[in-house]
């Protein structure tokens, strides 16, 4: 049995829009911080419908003041090989 870890995106989309709240920033802030033209990008990282790019959660780590790992919720993804 191999142990893979994996990325749990639901958790994840949680943690960045819970993290947003905490620091005070609408997805507007957000928004205008990573100059996208419209929200949706950020809203499918809350709704964990997708992940932020390596370099967007640069971002995000830094502008919530955290590190990586603790944006990131990471499962065991257990399988059978």
């Amino acid at each position: 049995m191999c142990v893979m870890p994996t990325i749990d995106m639901a958790a994840t989309g949680r943690n960045i829009e819970a993290m947003r709240k905490a620091a005070g920033f609408s997805v507007r802030d957000l928004q205008d911080v990573f100059g996208f033209g419209t929200p949706q990008a950020i809203y499918k990282w809350q709704h964990g419908a997708s992940m932020p790019t390596i370099d967007n959660m640069v971002i995000l780590a830094s502008v919530f003041g955290v590190k990586i790992d603790d944006i990131l919720v990471v499962g065991d993804g257990s399988f059978d090989a």
